[in-house]
């Protein structure tokens, strides 16, 4: 039998709450209390939660897996190494909802490279309603800060180092992380040091050039899981990457740590790449110039000639303001001469012909150069033509580039950019690129072409590549981006092939053939030989794949 002791006060209470009504709610407030409660519960663990809370963003297939392999299987640390214009930030925006939402990450801290910080805010705000922080005074408060973007060199300056290092963040973001490989830097010893439950490394271009650049970089990911850099180095020391055994094993020590989309396995094929070679012929004047430039060799190291070739194939401009640097220095009679001659050459041969693509339509055009002086020139010269135009460079801060981005977007045809505009910006809402000047390293132009084909693009893109015949760029275009049809598909695994040639990466073995040959001949030689090398490899992976 059970003894039941009535509560004589139960009822003096109740009766004494409902008189004194300010203690209670109202049942519509009540109401809103339980929804509250239940939009904070976590109803499973499996699958993912953040997708339902953001149903204006199409996520792919693609993209919600890497989510989920990051969030169950790979505990929060990874590298998400998809090519360029899979949307590697959309993945890491993702997962760091998913970690907000499941209550596991607050104080988060993102490191970009400072011409993106506003980009990454404007996402993290439009896209995924996380609001977050870009610091820009000298004296930040970093700990009353739950989402920070800051750039790596504002982090780690003496005045804000010691405040960030000493928060142990649940979530770190970085991105542009290859830009981390070497261990002997600042930005990577100031990365090791950071607090961290959770990390997510950002980086298009695969790790598996240098073991040791692997080693660094999962280092910062999971200390400890390589080993040592001693042992590691020991065990590796007497085999190539190349080999089929050694590459079996660090692709499968890469599975538990990376997530690599490649653009042919996501069907992302709604947007085409149309790509045209145009190879142009200088005027008389030019070719002269251009001829009397191989003279130096005989006074000057052959790098001097290459790049004043180089130059000239670019603008007048830029080859004249290094000539007249050399001349300052070193006054010369026959720099001297070529100064004169070069300052009455006739407008650049590119320089019209960019013209006339771009006054064929009224869509918008991008336009790479490797100088800043073309950049000066173009601008110039598109304005003769009456074409509005805006500069992009490295120089500029945050805030112009952004504005510049914004100004190209609304009211510009053209955005001229050196460098620094095939860095991390989104130009998706335009599908004209214009390479001005071929950068000697494919990857790069793929960097630049992943501005504008990329997640998000509607219409087909139209790349057209400048060279000058009879030229070193006409040697480059013929021998590499022709032959190994580099634009008619995104590379890939290419970058891998290019870096891993023996004795060093595929710009470095073509800057000393073209400084160390003593002929044309020579040259024509051991660039197919390197080019044949690129293609044989080409060749292998697409069959093995």
């Amino acid at each position: 039998m059970i003894d039941v002791h009535f509560d004589q006060h139960f009822l003096k209470q109740l009766s004494d709450q409902l008189e004194e009504s300010d203690d209670l709610c109202s049942w519509e407030e009540y109401k809103l209390a339980w929804k509250g409660l239940k939009l904070q519960s976590i109803p499973q663990f499996d699958g993912l939660l953040a997708p339902n809370q953001l149903p204006h963003i199409e996520f792919l297939d693609h993209q919600v897996k890497a989510c989920e392999k990051v969030v169950h299987e790979m505990s929060g640390r990874a590298i998400l190494a998809d090519e360029v214009g899979l949307g590697k930030t959309l993945e890491a925006g993702l997962i760091l909802k998913e970690y907000m939402i499941r209550g596991m990450a607050k104080k988060v801290l993102i490191l970009t490279p400072a011409s993106l910080v506003n980009q990454w805010t404007q996402e993290l705000s439009e896209k995924f309603f996380i609001q977050a922080a870009s610091p820009r005074k000298k004296h930040a408060d970093w700990k009353h800060w739950d989402v920070t973007v800051t750039s790596i060199d504002m982090a780690k300056r003496d005045n804000h180092k010691e405040d960030i290092l000493s928060i142990s963040y649940d979530l770190i973001i970085i991105d542009e992380a290859h830009k981390l490989k070497n261990h002997q830097t600042k930005n990577y010893q100031f990365v090791k040091q950071l607090k961290k439950t959770y990390c997510l490394l950002l980086t298009a271009t695969p790790i598996q050039n240098h073991l040791s650049d692997l080693f660094n970089l999962v280092s910062i990911l999971k200390p400890g899981y390589l080993g040592d850099l001693t042992t590691f180095k020991q065990k590796y020391k007497n085999t190539q990457l190349e080999e089929e055994n050694t590459q079996q094993h660090i692709h499968s020590l890469l599975s538990k740590l990376m997530i690599r989309n490649l653009r042919k396995d996501t069907g992302l094929d709604s947007s085409k790449r149309h790509v045209k070679n145009i190879s142009l012929s200088f005027n008389n004047e030019e070719q002269q110039v251009y001829d009397e430039l191989a003279v130096l060799k005989e006074s000057y190291p052959s790098f001097t000639w290459l790049t004043l070739a180089k130059e000239l194939c670019s603008t007048r401009e830029a080859c004249y303001m290094s000539l007249q640097s050399m001349n300052k220095k070193q006054p010369s009679e026959l720099l001297t001469g070529i100064i004169e001659r070069l300052g009455q050459l006739p407008h650049h041969t590119k320089a019209k012909k960019m013209a006339e693509l771009i006054e064929k339509t009224d869509e918008k055009f991008i336009v790479f150069t490797e100088y800043r002086a073309s950049q000066f020139y173009l601008q110039w010269y598109l304005q003769q033509q009456g074409i509005s135009s805006v500069p992009f460079s490295g120089k500029f801060n945050k805030g112009k580039r952004d504005w510049m981005k914004q100004l190209f977007k609304t009211k510009a045809q053209v955005l001229i950019a050196t460098e620094a505009g095939a860095e991390g910006i989104n130009l998706q809402f335009c599908n004209n690129m214009i390479n001005y000047d071929l950068p000697w390293n494919p990857m790069r132009l793929e960097q630049r072409i992943g501005r504008i084909h990329r997640f998000g693009q509607q219409k087909d893109v139209n790349i057209y590549n400048f060279s000058i015949k009879n030229t070193l760029e006409d040697q480059i275009m013929k021998l590499l981006y022709d032959k190994i049809q580099l634009f008619q598909n995104a590379v890939g695994d290419l970058d891998a092939i290019l870096e891993k040639i023996p004795g060093g990466n595929f710009e470095s073995h073509v800057q000393t053939i073209l400084q160390e040959s003593d002929s044309q001949g020579e040259i024509d030689i051991k660039m197919k030989n390197l080019v044949s090398y690129v293609e044989h490899s080409v060749k292998d992976r697409r069959e093995s794949s």
